[in-house]
């Protein structure tokens, strides 16, 4: 189908008070054009969803809302009046609070010095520590959080953490949020805890722009919607006229099909077998991160792994990576021979890749081109005799860009350059060349845009027919019946259920993770 171009947009009049107006909003980076032209407003009152592809220029936008990028071209008033802040402290005391995907708290510290971090309560000129902890029970109080201030950020969950953040926008008074991917990381029952502190602010007449790549929470808070594409407006409505078809043709420019199916091969030979694997925590005593755990997959085929967070299911492919934080127990088997869980180098060498939850920690070394991200896992066999070679490394990435239909200006731009979805490409390309027969995959569509997330459904498809086995994660529901052969859940680091595909539904799953085994029997 040919793409389908922008409709243009006339909104009425909004009764809400406006709070922002973005007009004309241009950006560059090094001589490319990443936002051109963009208006959008921001009222008072309302979920405003600001919609797009990876790479479309929402992050970029939002950054210059929040004072990261104070050089663009175009205007910003705040309640009537012209700002351009040169920082996020400056936008923070202008009222607009931005919370980032990537996180931007000080692990080393406390929970109630990282929601008051740069601006301390005092008394006479000192830090009042005693009102700062109780402040900041309050608002983690009103986030339905039970948890020890002064417990060090670096001991939480990532959950925890992301309403550690929204605590601390709280505490600055921020009459404009935007939150950005806010549930990537959030179980449903924190999901539901965090669409009901939004409701509580949209009554109290926060103005907040919410960035997600899930249709569900679209349909479920979203007021007005704002979408670009290629760093341009295409438009913009009430929610309630942009059913969901709309809104994908409008973000990729074509007509795109709900789900890709999943063409299953026939599936070879067991490819893995797992045979009462336990993890322990690092250092000595605690609870089994992963206890007892036996499965096997097979050459072609896609194994999904369910279970709520804590599940012990990211526990188990770092122990399969050789990467476990504590002391494994249990054997492994690949293609029939002993696996050894030794070091992600030695995983790698038996034919193990993993992409990581988190992309930005663990996936990528943001300051390294996209050729060296691409080449970095490979570079024994790239570089026979210890020698580099630039020109063969530059071809992998070439091709393997043309693969996933990377979108970069250049090889040679460093990768925290990118946008999340792109990113995402390169980390998987670092584990496509290394030509793994064992694929984990944790969270490989987390913070992707609905066009890529189909794009990597089809590599999976291809990847399959290859012979490669998969071991899934998601934390999508319909995207794990969607895409998996079988469906393993684990709860609380233990196997409580194996369904086949035909028999795998919602329900039975989350029964499942939740501890009620009666959805499917082991096996």
């Amino acid at each position: 189908m040919s793409p389908v171009g922008p409709e243009p947009s006339a909104p009425a009049a909004d009764p809400r008070p406006l709070l922002v107006r973005m007009t004309g909003i241009g950006k560059a980076f090094h001589g490319v054009e990443v936002l051109r032209e963009v208006s959008l407003e921001i009222h008072g009152g309302e979920v405003l969803i600001l919609a797009g592809e990876n790479g479309a220029g929402k992050s970029t936008l939002i950054k210059i809302l929040g004072g990261v990028y104070p050089d663009y071209a175009g205007q910003i008033e705040l309640n009537g009046r012209v700002i351009r802040p040169k920082s996020p402290l400056e936008a923070q005391a202008l009222g607009v609070a931005v919370i980032y995907q990537e996180l931007s708290l000080v692990p080393g510290m406390t929970v109630a010095e990282n929601i008051f971090l740069g601006r301390p309560l005092t008394r006479a000129g000192l830090v009042a520590a005693r009102a700062q902890r109780a402040r900041a029970r309050q608002l983690l109080e009103q986030l339905g959080l039970e948890i020890d201030v002064d417990q060090r950020v670096e001991d939480l969950p990532i959950a925890s953490r992301q309403l550690t953040e929204i605590a601390k926008a709280l505490a600055r008074h921020a009459h404009v949020i935007v939150m950005d991917e806010p549930t990537s990381s959030l179980s449903a029952p924190e999901v539901a805890r965090l669409f009901g502190l939004v409701k509580g602010l949209r009554e109290r007449g926060c103005g907040l722009v919410y960035i997600t790549h899930k249709m569900e929470e679209i349909e479920r808070i979203a007021d007005r919607i704002v979408v670009l594409r290629d760093g341009r407006l295409v438009g913009s409505g009430p929610a309630a006229d942009l059913p969901p078809a709309k809104l994908v043709r409008w973000m990729v420019g074509r007509e795109l099909e709900e789900q890709v199916p999943r063409h299953t091969p026939q599936a070879g030979a067991e490819r893995l077998r797992v045979e009462q694997l336990t993890v322990w925590p690092r250092g000595r005593g605690g609870r089994p991160l992963v206890r007892d755990v036996s499965l096997a997959v097979r050459a072609g085929e896609i194994v999904g792994l369910g279970g709520l967070q804590g599940s012990g299911a990211s526990e188990l492919f770092l122990a399969l990576f050789g990467a476990a934080p504590g002391r494994v127990a249990g054997q492994a088997w690949l293609d029939g021979r002993p696996l050894e869980l030794a070091s992600p180098r030695r995983a790698i060498d038996q034919g193990v890749a993993l992409l990581t939850n988190d992309r930005k920690a663990t996936g990528l070394v943001l300051s390294l081109s996209i050729i060296a991200n691409t080449t970095l896992a490979d570079l024994p066999r790239l570089s026979p005799g210890g020698w580099r070679q630039p020109g063969r490394e530059a071809a992998v990435a070439r091709e393997l860009g043309q693969t996933l239909a990377l979108r970069a200006a250049s090889l040679d731009l460093e990768v925290g350059a990118l946008s999340g979805g792109n990113q995402q490409k390169v980390a998987l390309a670092k584990w496509l060349q290394v030509r793994p027969r064992l694929l984990l995959l944790d969270e490989p569509t987390r913070g992707i845009d609905v066009g890529a997330k189909h794009e990597i459904y089809q590599l999976l498809n291809r990847l399959t027919a290859e012979g490669i086995a998969i071991l899934l994660i998601t934390s999508e529901l319909p995207e794990l019946l969607a895409l998996s052969d079988r469906v393993l859940v684990l709860h609380r680091g233990e196997l409580t259920a194996a369904f086949a595909r035909a028999d795998a539904t919602a329900e039975g799953v989350l029964a499942a993770a939740m501890g009620q085994t009666q959805g499917g029997a082991v096996g």
